[in-house]
């Protein structure tokens, strides 16, 4: 099998189960707990959101251990809004991720929000860069909310460019990383950020495993009420095993810049080699500003989800688009939002790599997907 679904999950890595297993067995005890089980699973948690921390270039009382990126994402989302009530103003694009998206509806419908989408062109970028942003803030804009990197198309944003025009005005500035960890650097002091989200099985962690940082004392509302874990953000008993798990996979991700480059290559060779096999592919996302490791394309006249079909048959595992949209009939909202008309969005195949993908496996690729769309269209 070759996989290139890594957009939508990795395999858990090896070490990262193993340094969680004590945490699932003999050392099970509640970080709540005063007695010494209690107290060493408690170490264990500390120790885990230190080692996160320094990932980052933040301090450990600025991360919060959460269920994912989804997770992540309502509580940065919803939370700042509330507790900053700057205004009812919030800023966004509908390239963004469903969790992103489905938050933002949440605050216009539930509390009154008023939310103002960033025009994108036809790659995926903000258009403007950040003199757009700065002309689509208000005095009462509460909170900005654009991702690193774009999970279907692969297209950066220049999030330093963008939060600090943001700070400008006094609001704040949440990022979705999900995809971004491992290829992109993630030092929040660079970015500016105020708050970022990242969820662990997109680079080698459990799934359910995911961190929130929370800038210094910027006010966060929390979004699940209870024993006040996580320094009041996220009650409920904390998964020590998955947060050790998370910050062992954090560890063990290549230098983000070295590695970047090397993909990137491997990408774009890749790109090439599909579009001189097959003549209706059209790629999708910046051509030179975006994740190392998406290739996405529209293969024109031909369903996407008949080439999935085709490729799965010859041992090539990929996907349509993001995993939270799977099933669903719609062409993708990402395409749409660049301009994609429905027809050729509903033709999309992304192929996502994982640091260890190698050459020889995106050849085979290559004959695979040249195959599968022979025999979609015969």
């Amino acid at each position: 099998m070759i996989y290139l679904d890594n957009a939508a999950t990795t395999p858990v890595r090896t070490e990262a189960l193993q340094a969680a297993w004590p945490f699932l067995t003999n050392e099970f005890g509640n970080p709540s707990s005063t007695h010494e089980l209690g107290g060493r699973a408690s170490n264990a948690l500390d120790g885990a959101r230190e080692r996160v921390a320094h990932w980052f270039g933040a301090r450990g009382s600025e991360i919060i251990f959460t269920s994912g990126g989804t997770e992540s994402d309502n509580l940065g989302i919803i939370g700042l809004a509330l507790a900053n009530p700057r205004g009812k103003h919030l800023i966004s694009a509908k390239s963004e991720h469903e969790a992103v998206l489905a938050a933002l509806e949440f605050l216009e419908r539930i509390h009154g929000f008023d939310v103002t989408w960033l025009d994108l062109d036809e790659v995926g970028s903000i258009q403007g860069g950040a003199a757009a942003l700065t002309a689509a803030l208000r005095t009462d804009t509460t909170l900005v909310t654009l991702m690193v990197a774009n999970n279907e198309i692969g297209t950066l944003h220049p999030i330093a460019e963008l939060a600090a025009a943001t700070h400008e005005v006094g609001a704040l500035f949440h990022t979705d990383a999900v995809q971004a960890v491992g290829w992109v650097d993630l030092n929040v002091k660079a970015l500016g950020v105020d708050v970022l989200s990242i969820s662990g099985h997109k680079f080698g962690a459990p799934k359910g495993s995911g961190a929130l940082y929370v800038r210094g004392r910027t006010k966060t509302e929390p979004i699940i009420h209870g024993g006040g874990q996580e320094g009041g953000l996220r009650s409920g008993t904390e998964n020590v095993a998955w947060a050790v798990a998370l910050a062992t996979a954090l560890e063990l991700l290549p230098e983000s810049t070295a590695e970047a480059r090397r993909v990137a290559a491997l990408r774009d060779s890749f790109i090439l080699q599909v579009m001189e096999a097959a003549p209706n592919a059209l790629p999708t996302g910046h051509p030179t500003n975006r994740l190392a490791s998406i290739a996405s394309f529209c293969f024109v006249g031909v369903s996407g989800e008949s080439i999935l079909v085709q490729l799965e048959a010859r041992g090539v595992i990929c996907s349509s688009g993001s995993a939270c949209a799977a099933g669903s009939d719609d062409p993708s909202h990402v395409l749409l939002a660049i301009g994609v008309e429905p027809e050729v969005a509903q033709s999309a195949v992304r192929f996502s790599f994982a640091h260890d993908t190698t050459e020889e496996e995106l050849e085979a690729t290559v004959v695979a997907l040249s195959e599968s769309i022979a025999s979609v269209l015969r």
